[in-house]
């Protein structure tokens, strides 16, 4: 009930860099970052969301399930912070792509003393339209019976990966990395897929940007037709510490599509250092 979800980790740098993937993925849909990040000097660390490769299913499958199974893959990371590794939790990364930077949002919501920088990729505040009352619901229906539909008439997950992934991605996309997020989809249980899409449609944190207190960078893509770069520039001017960074060419699966440009824009944002606090001049 309680597990911690299962992850791949390179490197055991004194800053953790944990990387949520999104709902078509899997830890490998961060391959090209666990190696970067791994081999410059970061302890790099991608998750199977639970319901993803050998990571238990969680029950109710929701966004509070969610970030909890992350803070406690946090607490088996770095140590519980004011027990057995005191200080270290302030050296967590959360990386989030898509669903999993809603994941993220979720989790530095509950806990913003576990997370030290935060990156959001291809991924917003709230799912959708955020019409009120029963056309928001009827939307979301919608949106899940289009999602669906396939698996019902008896296509495959793989089948699916082979038409939606390249409806995901810009003109400038390297074709392995494309390759490889069919390969991630085609891997996803067809049970999870759907309980993912069901519990997506429920997202709403638009209230909390104001309140997220540590670095934050978003990552857009050009033509990312799931988040348009117009509303994650919208999310950074309400983050207090926030700037966006859009990539030409690229559409949702940025850090595959374009793995060295993204692995350069996150490095960079990394190696920043806070600015220091002045003191109070009178």
């Amino acid at each position: 009930m309680n597990s911690i979800p299962r992850f791949t980790t390179l490197g055991d740098g004194a800053t953790t860099v944990l990387m949520l993937h999104g709902i078509g993925g899997g830890h490998l849909a961060f391959a090209p970052q666990v190696e970067t990040l791994g081999e410059v000097g970061y302890r790099a660390v991608a998750w199977d969301m639970p319901g993803y490769g050998h990571s238990a299913p969680i029950e109710p499958y929701t966004f509070k399930g969610l970030a909890e199974a992350c803070i406690r893959l946090i607490d088996a990371l770095v140590g519980e912070k004011d027990e057995s590794a005191p200080g270290r939790a302030g050296s967590v990364v959360l990386v989030g792509h898509s669903m999993g930077g809603m994941v993220a949002q979720e989790v530095i919501a509950r806990r913003p003393d576990r997370i030290s920088k935060l990156v959001l990729c291809g991924t917003s505040a709230a799912f959708g339209k955020r019409n009120d009352g029963r056309d928001a619901e009827a939307w979301a229906r919608q949106f899940i019976g289009q999602r669906t539909a396939p698996l019902d008439a008896g296509q495959s997950m793989a089948d699916m990966a082979l038409r939606l992934v390249p409806q995901m991605v810009g003109p400038g996309s390297l074709p392995e990395g494309v390759r490889l997020a069919e390969q991630c989809m085609a891997r996803v249980p067809a049970a999870t897929y759907r309980r993912a899409l069901e519990c997506l449609v429920t997202f709403d944190r638009q209230a909390a940007l104001a309140h997220i207190g540590v670095p934050t960078l978003l990552i857009g893509g050009e033509f990312d037709r799931v988040a348009a770069p117009s509303v994650m520039k919208r999310m950074a001017q309400q983050i207090p510490n926030a700037r966006y960074v859009e990539m030409a060419g690229i559409g949702h699966l940025m850090n595959l599509e374009a793995p060295d440009e993204f692995d350069r824009i996150l490095l960079d944002f990394l190696r920043e250092r806070p600015p220091k606090s002045r003191p109070d001049l009178h």
